[in-house]
């Protein structure tokens, strides 16, 4: 993927500890106030951000070269490459300007860092046909061994694959490294979709959108809190066919019970799973002829478990007429399992994440990724749409 100059850098606005060491003073404030200049110079390693604070007010222009890299009073700076970049620093107020220059040294990293995931935080699908089977349960699995399983399936350059199952079905996953947020795409989640070779639309086929979010760990604590994470606001995000803040709940079915059969012959048990969501709708998850064991995770011990997220309006269609042949048309772009592996709508966008109120908000880059399934729908004998993930790395590191 060809870059320019400035898909090296990108900069953001956050309270963070400074970062870097530092040489000797250079330009002096002689307006009585804390700041005394810029360092002569900061260094940092590739793949780790740089913040220098000034703890001084005005308004602030951070350039390096002749190019504005930031307006914001605080500097964050993330590179992947080795190199020294001139850093200069106008600050305007009370009537005057000032000017002050440094420098930015990006060192080579003393380890090595994975370009792939590095370790799964959290594994916690919702129900489907597929439960139990990816990855395998056993016999008394715990949540701590079903986790380690999603592990073994994500980790490293040769990941298989974990199923999320139904609406909001989720997996979390972390990098040993900051992906930087980059003019352009950044990461690339792996999942198993593609395009059919008879569907109408030829961006249909086995898409299964997965919202995505991230989390830059700006209090290092190595793990993603709750109030670091943003979505990636996707083609879909802005449209009034998407719901914000949607709930669903799902009931564990009796096994035992009698099934009750559909008009279709993979119907075994259109009435085995209950769910209800918060805009009023209730119904049951179908169990089909194709997979016999249990669609409610058995490492879970609760009577139901609910999830709450963003809902996409569903994809899939009856293209034949006759629930013969359904097709899932891919999303433009921003979700994980949308489009084939080899596609660019795989790869995503920093840039592209929002808060909770919808506004884009500035990453230096992201440590962690959170995604789930962002449909609730069932697609006749395909059975519920459900993402997959196979994989994710960094398009920076090779």
């Amino acid at each position: 993927m060809e870059r320019t100059f400035f898909n090296v850098i990108k900069t953001v606005v956050f309270s963070m500890v400074l970062l870097g060491t530092a040489g000797c003073k250079s330009d002096r404030d002689e307006d009585g106030s804390n700041f005394n200049g810029l360092e002569e110079y900061y260094t940092i390693d590739r793949f780790k951000v740089l913040n220098i604070d000034p703890k001084t007010g005005g308004n602030f222009t951070w350039s390096i070269n002749d190019s504005i890299i930031s307006q914001d009073p605080q500097l964050d700076f993330i590179s992947p490459v080795v190199k020294t970049y001139p850093l200069t620093l106008k600050i305007e107020g009370n009537g005057t300007t000032k000017t002050y220059n440094s420098k930015i040294i990006v060192k080579q990293e003393a380890g090595t860092y994975s370009r792939y995931i590095s370790d799964v935080f959290d594994f916690r699908p919702a129900v489907g046909q597929f439960i139990n089977e990816i990855p395998e349960y056993e016999n008394g699995n715990t949540f701590s061994q079903m986790l380690q399983k999603a592990k073994e399936s994500l980790v490293g350059g040769n990941s298989t694959m974990l199923t999320l199952g139904g609406y909001g079905g989720y997996v979390v996953f972390g990098f040993d490294h900051t992906v930087p947020n980059m003019n352009g795409r950044d990461f690339k989640i792996f999942g198993n979709a593609f395009f059919g070779n008879a569907a109408s639309d030829p961006r249909s086929g086995s898409c299964e959108p997965g919202i995505i979010m991230v989390a830059y760990d700006r209090n290092k604590n190595g793990k993603p809190d709750d109030n670091e994470w943003y979505e990636i606001a996707g083609s879909e995000y802005f449209k009034n066919t998407t719901v914000k803040d949607y709930s669903i709940t799902y009931f564990r079915p009796n096994e035992n019970k009698a099934p009750v059969p559909g008009s279709e012959f993979w119907q075994t048990d259109v009435e085995y799973i209950k769910w209800q969501d918060n805009l009023g709708n209730l119904g049951f998850k179908t169990k089909n002829t194709f997979h016999a064991q249990s669609y409610y995770p058995l490492w879970l011990g609760d009577a139901s478990y609910s999830f709450t997220g963003t809902k996409l309006m569903n994809n899939y269609y009856d293209q034949s007429g006759t629930g013969e042949y359904w097709a899932g048309k891919s999303y433009d772009f921003g979700y994980a399992d949308n489009a084939p592996n080899n596609d660019d709508a795989s790869n995503i966008d920093i840039s592209w994440a929002v808060d909770k109120g919808g506004k884009y908000v500035k990453l230096p880059g992201i440590d962690f990724v959170k995604v789930y399934t962002g449909i609730n729908q069932e697609a006749g004998w395909l059975g519920e749409v459900s993402t997959e993930v196979a994989g994710a790395y960094d398009l920076y590191l090779n």
